[in-house]
């Protein structure tokens, strides 16, 4: 008996020691694996400012964060992934063993890949075109929006990632809309002729000089929607085209939200949208402020009936009391708008620009997908300087995505 427990006894360390080195060695592999993946988050953040990894903005990033997370990780390299625009970080460590070191081996080596960036996307940008956004601020928009087409879809690539733009004034354009007719459309989806038919008697009834004022037409200088295109051009052309001149019918914020959605669902009115669980479906909201309609006061009040804000998405359909008032209909068809399309899975950015009232700020705060106790999908841009850096950042938050 006591000979068999002295030939079981150094069996029994031997596999008591084995076990500890392979414990040893998958936990310093989940360890580093942690640290790459960490380290490529944080390379990919700094694409926007290094997209081509030529500024080792994005190298210096990815290999700090490693190092932090893992000091004894050996770097193996740093390197433009195999996706668009992305990073791939790989790395070694060396790992003390006990046994295996009796056995010769005296050590071992992990290793771990990890690659992030911009791929499996698609972004809608919903963008106010009203006339106060004319000028600086819409140019600001225009040259960012190019900017961040050009991150996520670079010259020469054929990246899974798609782009698309609504823009909105009082109401949307849509011209190849599926289901719908071709032009300016109502919040019902019919067609917007301007002032409803049945409200012509009281736009008749002005005096001159009143109706020289109201221009039925305010659908013509709205740029119309543009679907999910990997065109660059196509894009680029689209974009430019948004100058906030023309005749308004003020701004209908749901309108913008609710085709933002529509652009994205694979199903009509556009089916260019992915139905993959995997890409990551992105709605940015900018709009100077609030929902507008002539009836709430300050510098777009409107002194009488009908106006161009007559022309509407709403009053087009001849509903007349849905207005912009704090909690109005107006308001709350945002919120409703915005809640479809978070149910639907879509992340929402939303951007402030200029001044508003708290009640616009937190509008536009709620509309956000932000996470519980923060502001990080919220961004207010006080002035039209402040456009291209807040569409960096947002930028940033896109490429923080590990890719397989």
């Amino acid at each position: 008996m006591h000979v068999l427990v002295a030939v079981l006894i150094p069996i029994l360390l031997g596999v008591a020691g084995l076990a500890l080195d392979m414990g040893n060695l998958y936990l310093s592999q989940t360890r580093l694996q942690a640290a790459v993946d960490a380290g490529a988050l944080a390379g990919a953040l700094q694409l926007p400012y290094d997209p081509d990894l030529t500024k080792d903005i994005a190298r210096t990033a990815a290999i700090d964060m490693v190092h932090t997370n893992y000091p004894e990780a050996e770097i193996q390299g740093v390197t433009a992934g195999t996706d668009i625009r992305s990073l791939r970080v790989t790395a070694t460590a060396q790992v003390k063993t006990m046994l295996m070191e009796i056995l010769g081996v005296t050590s071992n080596k992990v290793t771990a890949t990890a690659c992030a960036g911009f791929n499996n996307l698609e972004v809608v940008l919903v963008i106010d075109n009203t006339g106060s956004m004319k000028g600086t601020p819409i140019t600001r928009v225009r040259e960012a929006s190019v900017d961040l087409v050009d991150l996520i879809i670079p010259d020469g690539a054929a990246p899974n990632t798609r782009v698309g733009l609504v823009p909105f004034r009082g109401k949307i354009k849509a011209l190849d809309a599926d289901g719908y007719p071709s032009g300016c459309l109502n919040a019902d989806g019919t067609q917007n002729v301007g002032i409803h038919p049945d409200l012509m008697y009281l736009y008749n009834a002005l005096p001159s000089y009143k109706k020289s004022q109201v221009n039925l037409d305010t659908c013509t200088d709205i740029p119309p929607i543009q679907a999910l295109t990997t065109d660059k051009d196509a894009l680029t052309s689209a974009i430019n085209e948004m100058d906030a001149l023309g005749y308004g019918s003020g701004t209908v914020i749901s309108e913008g939200i609710k085709w933002g959605r529509n652009v994205l669902s694979p199903e009509s009115p556009y089916t260019q949208g992915s139905s993959d669980p995997k890409v990551r479906k992105i709605m940015i909201v900018l709009t100077d402020g609030d929902t507008e309609d002539g009836t709430c006061g300050g510098s777009y009040a409107s002194t009488f009936t009908p106006n161009n804000y007559w022309t509407n998405a709403y009053y087009g359909m001849k509903v007349q009391d849905c207005h912009c008032n704090n909690g109005g209909c107006l308001n709350a068809a945002m919120l409703t708008e915005a809640q479809n399309a978070k149910n639907a899975g879509i992340e929402i950015f939303s951007i402030r620009f200029g001044d508003s009232d708290t009640t616009d700020i937190a509008l536009m705060k709620q509309i956000a997908s932000s996470r519980t106790g923060t502001e990080d999908h919220y961004f207010n841009a006080p002035s039209a300087e402040d456009i291209p850096d807040v569409f960096k950042l947002i930028g940033k938050q896109l490429g923080w995505r590990l890719l397989n």
